[in-house]
């Protein structure tokens, strides 16, 4: 018995070393396996450092069989990480603000220019001018939560610190609300509606090729305003489905065009790196029919097709923990001692956690989502 722990010991610390030379755990198994040898042997010592007494002993209260399972499961297991969750990155081309409660806010943009000169003769009177009133845009925010109950015993039993990574964990879930939100933000059935409601420059049909990335810019920089005066707007993102994730790599990486007539095209690619693709995950599609959105640049050309709001003092997801209401008592902890956290509330034992957000958009019945049309172009992605 003794020989096949010594090899068991042997062979557990060259897995440890495998993962890491200097593995934390690798002690503690020397340590294990030297008490399990000693129990064997008969020389064994407890905590006052005597010899052979009862507690030190190594009881046979374990068959042949429950000893190989407390070998496999309790020095063998160990808690892998968590899958790692794929991002949304919506913030470079989402326009934001800030909100100071929950009250609908009021935005105005100016989006007409003033009348042109017209020719007067000698005599007579200059024409009458006519000024467009800024178009008005009302959003506001609302609160996003959800709770969680830890019970106290399995706080205490998680060995393996299954629970630890808890709040990150909760974090990633707020992140992906929010994302989720925004997919539906570009996405949904009104927005698109009102895209393809607005002709060939807002809109087209067919899947992603370098073509229609042209066709897009191209419909970006005939964009006008509200009294059809042309203004600055360039295709500076594309979101897509990830199905594209190659297509939109091979039209950045091609000096031709990749796509062209036949099985290949001497044309030259002038849309290669012309824009920035991001990918969204939590878009929905059936290969090879899947969409794609081009959008402007807010910073750029003060067009902001889409805009997340938050309240002033929430930037981010407040993870909140639940006041305990259990009291301390002398046979516990002693005389004006606070009871440890994780004891809980006294009527259940449970920890209770709350993650909490706000967030809003502008919301029309006609518009969908869409802040100011003119900063978007949909393609559904459908074959033409």
């Amino acid at each position: 018995m003794r020989r096949i722990l010594k090899g068991l010991q042997e062979a557990r610390i060259i897995q440890l070393q495998r993962t890491n030379k200097n593995h934390p755990r690798i002690k503690e198994v020397q340590e294990m396996y030297q008490f399990f040898d000693n129990s064997l042997s008969g020389v064994s010592l407890n905590n006052e450092g005597a010899p052979n007494h009862a507690e030190t002993q190594l009881q046979e209260v374990m068959v042949s069989a429950d000893f190989t399972f407390a070998i496999q499961e309790f020095v063998q297991r160990r808690m892998h990480g968590s899958y790692t969750v794929r991002n949304f990155a919506f913030e470079q081309f989402m326009s934001t603000d800030t909100v100071p409660n929950f009250q609908p806010v009021t935005r105005y943009q100016n989006r007409a220019e003033v009348d042109e000169l017209e020719y007067v003769g000698d005599t007579a009177p200059a024409a009458a001018g006519s000024i467009t009133d800024a178009t008005k845009r009302q959003y506001q925010v609302y609160v996003y939560e959800k709770a969680w109950n830890f019970s106290f015993r399995t706080l205490v039993d998680d060995d393996l610190g299954y629970l630890n990574d808890t709040t990150t964990r909760m974090g990633r879930a707020a992140r992906r609300s929010i994302e989720k939100f925004v997919s539906r933000m570009l996405f949904n059935a009104t927005t698109v509606a009102r895209l393809v409601a607005l002709g060939a420059l807002f809109n087209t049909t067919g899947r992603l090729t370098s073509g229609r990335v042209s066709t897009a810019r191209i419909a970006f920089s005939q964009r006008v305003d509200d009294v059809s005066v042309p203004i600055a707007s360039q295709l500076r993102y594309i979101v897509h489905h990830t199905g594209l994730q190659d297509v939109v790599e091979t039209i950045n990486a091609s000096q031709l065009v990749p796509d062209g007539p036949g099985s290949s095209s001497n044309a030259a690619n002038i849309v290669r790196n012309s824009f920035t693709a991001v990918d969204n995950p939590h878009l929905a599609g059936t290969a090879p029919d899947l969409p794609w959105m081009a959008l402007s640049d807010f910073r750029a050309n003060e067009i902001r097709p889409f805009v997340l709001a938050r309240r002033n003092g929430v930037p981010a997801p407040l993870i909140i923990r639940k006041k305990m209401d259990t009291a301390t008592t002398t046979s516990i902890l002693g005389p004006g001692t606070d009871a440890p956290v994780m004891m809980g509330d006294w009527l259940t034992g449970s920890i209770r956690l709350k993650v909490h957000d706000e967030w809003g958009t502008y919301i029309d019945g006609t518009d969908g989502n869409l802040y100011d049309h003119r900063g978007a172009f949909y393609s559904s992605g459908v074959a033409a």
